[in-house]
């Protein structure tokens, strides 16, 4: 079972950072074991205390900390779509969550580039910066 989009984005993160699971838990204050557990799936839906000493020790910006909150509240959010607007900088929270609340059908693989230039028309956010 592969990771959930919350795990994924906290790894990696992580992993940008450079730092093992022991030292984001150090610098957090957060039991390494349990990062991995959220990392994997283990265990979702960490308390908002957590996130908040996790996004602080992993220095992440303001929109990757509403990322990581969003996918503890949304477990189900595509995998694919958190970690295309993760490196993808231009795409506002907003935008990203506009686009996690789509439904997708059928078997086909989404276009997240066209699913977020959707929800920026939408929102009236044409130059991606809104």
């Amino acid at each position: 079972m592969p990771a959930p989009a919350l795990g994924s984005i906290l790894r990696a993160l992580r992993e940008r950072r450079g730092l093992s699971l022991r030292e984001l838990g150090q610098l957090a204050e957060v039991d390494h074991a349990y990062i991995h557990r959220l990392e994997t799936g283990a265990k979702e839906s960490p308390s908002e205390d957590v996130l908040t000493k996790l996004a602080r020790a992993l220095k992440a910006e303001k929109r990757d900390s509403l990322m990581l909150k969003y996918l503890a509240e949304h477990p189900d959010t595509d995998v694919g779509l958190a970690m295309h607007v993760l490196d993808d900088q231009s795409v506002t929270f907003d935008v990203f969550a506009g686009a996690a609340s789509f439904a997708f059908r059928g078997t086909g693989r989404p276009d997240y580039k066209k699913m977020l230039e959707r929800v920026r028309r939408i929102l009236g956010d044409d130059n991606g910066h809104g």
